[in-house]
């Protein structure tokens, strides 16, 4: 029977490398019954009517449940079960009855048999099988039917492994497919983000500057030049950060976003604040806190209508605080959480580091505080998707 098992062997593992194998890759082992098939036609059965009625029997049920078998609902079915349990009766009726090669049936019974149950009831219905095998062979042919009892233990459990393999690889295959699927949304999340606070800030304080320069250039020639030197700086610094968000490695400033929203609030006739207490965060903290502030001054610039903003950046080793707070409309929507762009969406920044956002009217006019660890730098530098780190300072969804 070695040339059974190795065959068997091969049929299954090729049936496993397909993508989707079916119940035509078990189809090939009914040869096996070619022997039986013979003595029928022959002549050489007993009784060659009732061996056909049989032999066609065994094969429709065959048939049935090992085509049943690639799908879960229908393989777990109680008429996939009820089939082979007569798929068995009539097996052991026909060794009985005939010896000699109505005993291969058992074998393409264990083919049968792996394929419709699967873990964690393989092993008892694959000993019960193998034993159940042997018996019925040892009655029939003697001892040397216990090489029956072997292949039909080794068909079954070997097909049972193979096709749960197979079963295994298909999920594996679809995971990858659905994670390559949400890191393109995550990417383009983050591009969206990215643009959205990056423009946003750029073109308010492009505006603003231009108000400005348009203002002074009928009494204040080179104070109007001097914003526009601005614009032209800021056009620049805006084309070189989009490049950077394009590729993803944007590395975030804390002190340069504050430099920029207190020059962009000057613009604007908003006299800037910046007050700085404790020790330096680490580089991710800043880069995070640094689109706040950016955010934040942004925000101020286009809706307030304020004099006056101040800036805090304040920690104690072990947190840093940043506070925007303006002395403008207090009447802005408020913010501690959520998707969206904008102040939502550094809320759920932070929030994945480890740290917090709130916005809202306080005391006539409107605040924004943000709060990370000092060493977010775990929380930031998560591995992506194909893991790979993410960049520092790149924002994390």
């Amino acid at each position: 029977m070695a040339w059974l098992f190795k065959h068997h062997k091969v049929a299954c593992a090729a049936a496993g490398e397909e993508r989707a194998p079916n119940g035509f890759s078990l189809l090939p082992w009914l040869l096996l019954g070619m022997g039986s098939l013979s003595n029928v036609f022959g002549g050489d059965a007993a009784d060659p009517l009732l061996g056909g009625l049989g032999l066609l029997t065994f094969n429709s049920l065959y048939i049935y449940v090992t085509f049943r078998s690639f799908t879960r609902k229908t393989r777990e079915a109680p008429s996939t079960r009820v089939a082979l349990v007569l798929m068995t009766g009539v097996t052991c009726a026909l060794a009985l009855a005939y010896g000699g090669t109505w005993l291969l049936f058992f074998p393409l019974l264990g083919l049968a048999t792996g394929a419709a149950v699967r873990f964690p009831h393989l092993r008892l219905a694959g000993a019960a099988l193998g034993v159940l095998a042997g018996a019925v062979a040892v009655s029939s042919d003697g001892w040397e039917g216990l090489g029956i009892a072997y292949a039909t233990w080794i068909s079954t459990m070997v097909t049972a492994a193979i096709l749960s393999l197979s079963d295994a690889v298909r999920q594996l295959r679809a995971a990858r497919e659905e994670l390559a699927h949400r890191a393109v949304e995550q990417e383009r999340l983050r591009f969206s983000r990215d643009l959205h606070d990056l423009l946003g800030h750029t073109l308010s304080v492009i505006v603003v500057k231009a108000e400005a320069a348009r203002r002074l250039t009928t009494r204040d020639v080179d104070a109007a030049q001097a914003q526009l030197v601005d614009i032209e700086s800021v056009g620049r610094q805006a084309l070189t950060e989009i490049r950077e968000a394009v590729t993803g490695y944007r590395q975030g400033s804390l002190s340069r976003e504050i430099d920029g929203a207190a020059s962009a609030l000057r613009a604007a006739g908003v006299e800037p604040v910046v007050r700085r207490s404790g020790p330096p965060p680490a580089p991710q903290a800043e880069a995070l806190l640094g689109w706040v502030v950016r955010e934040a001054a942004t925000n101020v610039v286009r809706h307030s209508g304020a004099s006056r903003c101040e800036i805090a950046v304040s920690g104690d080793g072990e947190r840093v605080r940043v506070r925007v707070a303006d002395d403008g409309r207090g009447d802005r929507p408020r913010t501690t959480g959520g998707g969206g762009t904008g102040l939502r969406g550094l809320a759920e920044r932070l929030a994945t580091a480890g740290g917090t956002l709130t916005a809202g009217p306080e005391r006539g006019g409107f605040v924004v505080t943000a709060e990370l660890p000092a060493d977010a730098a775990d929380a930031v530098e998560e591995p992506g998707t194909d893991g790979v780190p993410l960049a520092a300072g790149r924002p994390t969804y």
